[in-house]
């Protein structure tokens, strides 16, 4: 009986990770390069812009970027900057040959901020002093791979990586001399390896290791979801151009950097605002989507479905779990 429970203990974890997704196929990927930089071997953020590659490496990496040129997959570029990497898992846009660097992976959840660093990039190897901030959250540690700048004001947005994501809001203008307290934004996609803002300001793309999903901005609202391409270990997303593709990177040496077309959302996800506000039936306070991002309230919004469908196979084969290994604990008494 013993021996037949041990093999069973796989069977949970199997279940979560076997479930399928909400699309019947994966969108279809297509190669661009592979990274010939042996040196990147978890690719953990991307950004893109003019013909480059921005890639970061996670925890147990330097400060460093890598700039790579997205026809042949060379390394052209390398910044270093002062400090320690704790735990490097995002990148996000932050104006012409700059990006954010998110130092915000905490995968024991022991640490008590987390810090985002804006560097250059580009061609060539360079050292600079960037500008580093603290992130406190208003409710404890968390681990997270995503880090968003919205495109039209640069406000930067964290996403938990968890069952059910929460995005949090960064204060409008970082103070680097103190902690800057993150505010709860809403509930979006779970398990969240990487995210970007289209570049209508009105949109974002977050994903995981399997699935994607375009929420409208600021509602949170999801209106596109579907499956990605097989991956060894998906954790970056970029965006190019006007919006209607992506860039999407793996973890790995010599792992492939592939283009998906992105879904065209809705015209639902799109609302014509109209010249006067309608009042709502309810007290509940809405989000206005055409309001500066200065003036949108911070409103955790309701519960997401897509958070719902990416943690029950989890949840199940949890519990699974513990009866199986209740059961191992029975045998073993009686033997």
């Amino acid at each position: 009986m013993e021996r037949l429970l041990l093999l069973l203990l796989p069977v949970p974890f199997a279940v979560g990770l076997l479930t399928p997704g909400a699309a019947v196929e994966p969108i279809p990927g297509t190669p661009v390069f592979a990274f010939q930089d042996t040196a990147i071997d978890e690719s953990s953020g991307l950004v893109a812009q003019d013909g480059l590659v921005v890639s970061v490496n996670d925890s147990g990496d330097t400060a460093r970027i890598f700039t790579v040129d997205a026809r042949t997959g060379r390394t052209v570029g390398m910044t270093h900057w002062q400090g320690d990497a704790i735990d490097d898992e995002a990148l996000a846009p932050a104006g012409k040959g700059f990006v954010w660097v998110g130092d915000i992976g905490d995968n024991e959840g022991k640490r008590d901020h987390v810090v985002v660093s804006k560097v250059p990039f580009g061609r060539g190897e360079r050292t600079v002093r960037a500008h580093r901030y603290e992130l406190v959250y208003p409710d404890g540690p968390h681990d997270a791979e995503s880090l968003l700048a919205d495109p039209a004001t640069g406000r930067l947005y964290v996403v938990a990586k968890e069952f059910i994501g929460r995005m949090y809001a960064a204060p409008a203008t970082l103070d680097p001399d103190r902690p800057n307290r993150l505010e709860p934004v809403g509930e979006v996609l779970g398990i969240a390896t990487d995210g970007a803002f289209l570049p209508d300001g009105r949109h974002l793309v977050l994903r995981n290791y399997g699935q994607a999903a375009i929420y409208t901005w600021p509602g949170l609202r999801r209106v596109e979801r579907f499956d990605l391409p097989v991956q060894r270990q998906g954790e970056g997303l970029a965006i190019e151009g006007d919006g209607r593709t992506a860039l999407l990177s793996s973890e790995g040496v010599d792992a492939e950097v592939l283009r998906v077309a992105l879904p065209t959302p809705t015209p639902a996800a799109t609302p014509t605002p109209t010249p006067t506000p309608t009042p709502t039936p309810t007290p509940t306070p809405t989000l206005d989507e055409t309001a500066p991002a200065e003036a949108r309230p911070t409103t955790v919004t309701d519960h997401d479905p897509e958070a719902l469908h990416v943690w029950w196979p989890w949840a199940a084969g949890g519990g699974a779990l513990v009866v199986l290994l209740g059961l191992l604990a029975r045998a073993r008494r009686r033997g």
